[in-house]
């Protein structure tokens, strides 16, 4: 690596470095602000005000890096170039022979390794802490009710459902389960006063436990019902560890798909993803099928938008740095909006399919990138 090279990169990572610190602090004093009085609130319960902000907001720079990354690359590369174009430092550089495709190497190579970076931080970061993120403000300690999205186990076709939901103990209040297809003598429905999620272990199966049953009003007489040899519906007649007011319901899905559904699968990793597809209990939909192919071609798609924006500096004239800004906002939205349609479309199932739509945004506009930058190759 030359010392022109070295020189190069300190001003990327310096001016990447600035811009996400200073789009962090400004996305955390704007909502830091507006939910200022409920954490007053929470820090009086959890050791104070600055563990329970920093507590929040630790979860949510990985989250802001991930939805950031490709356009601090971008922003980075074009105020690098702008800088050497206003010093005229790139004057010296082209009178010295050295062409313009040797100065964007180590620049182009920096967009490769933050892309690598946004990767890395979406499968090994944000899984850890999505427990958090599926949190807001006004539940952060998951004591408040939310609605409950009702699921669908397709294993045993038992619609999982509930008037709210408790994050804290991982609770269904008045749940609702209906039985689409008979399971033993157990009718439609299965009503309570409480379902607590229960995660599989090594020695059970994972579930619902239904406290204060009251539909059927006959429960602790039935038996337990079975589906090819699997337990579904565990009832206290020949149950010894259920009171006679309690149910258990296995399930694979889980209390997260229940009560935060498609948003917690977001901060899922592609493994987990994948495992969740293979699962005959849970049906992810095209969105979250969408998604998961996007895990793939994100990296990619940052190096576009790098290579997309940086011969707009380059061959320019005016070497004002906000006008260099303004092209690459206009870049930007350019490319946001060719992906938001194209997972629009392949969310809905019209004209694209889930692994179309993910790779079409590349597809369009990794030839514009080619056809703007082929200049600087040459």
């Amino acid at each position: 690596m030359s010392i022109f090279d070295r020189y190069l990169l300190r001003l990327f990572v310096k001016v990447l470095l600035a811009s996400f610190t200073s789009m962090v602090g400004l996305y955390i004093v704007i909502d830091g602000f507006g939910n200022l009085d409920e954490f007053i609130g929470y820090g009086r319960e959890q050791g104070g005000l600055l563990k329970v902000v920093g507590d929040y907001y630790s979860a949510r720079v990985p989250w802001f890096f991930d939805h950031a990354s490709g356009l601090l690359a971008l922003v980075a590369g074009m105020f690098a170039i702008t800088w050497l174009q206003r010093t005229n430092e790139m004057t010296a550089l082209m009178a010295a022979g050295i062409t313009t495709k040797r100065i964007v190497r180590p620049l182009l190579a920096a967009a490769v390794v933050v892309s690598l970076l946004g990767a890395a931080n979406r499968e090994l970061v944000i899984p850890k802490v999505r427990d958090k993120l599926v949190r807001n403000a006004q539940d952060w300690l998951g004591e408040t009710a939310r609605k409950v999205d009702a699921v669908t186990d397709h294993r045993t076709d038992i619609l999982i459902g509930g008037r709210a939901s408790f994050a804290a103990d991982e609770r269904i209040q008045e749940p609702t389960f209906t039985l689409h297809r008979p399971h033993g003598e157990f009718g439609r429905k299965l009503v309570a006063e409480n379902a607590f999620y229960h995660p599989p272990t090594e020695y059970q199966l994972g579930g619902y436990l239904l406290d204060g049953v009251t539909q059927p009003a006959n429960h602790a007489e039935l038996a337990s019902a079975y589906l090819d040899g699997e337990p579904v519906i565990l009832s206290s007649s020949d149950t010894d560890w259920l009171l006679p007011n309690q149910l258990f319901v296995a399930s694979e899905v889980t209390f997260l798909d229940v009560a935060c559904g498609p948003q917690y699968r977001e901060f899922a990793s592609t493994s987990e993803l994948v495992t969740g597809l293979r699962n005959p209990s849970l049906d992810f939909g095209l969105r979250t099928r969408v998604s998961m192919h996007s895990r793939f071609v994100q990296p990619l798609l940052d190096v576009t938008l790098f290579v997309l924006g940086l011969p707009l500096v380059l061959t320019r004239r005016n070497r004002s740095v906000f006008v260099a800004a303004g092209m690459g906002i206009g870049i930007v939205v350019a490319y946001f909006a060719v992906m938001i349609v194209c997972q629009a479309l392949g969310s809905s199932g019209f004209l694209m399919s889930p692994a179309l739509a993910a790779w079409a945004p590349l597809i369009i506009l990794a030839p514009v990138a080619a056809a703007l930058s082929q200049p600087i190759w040459e």
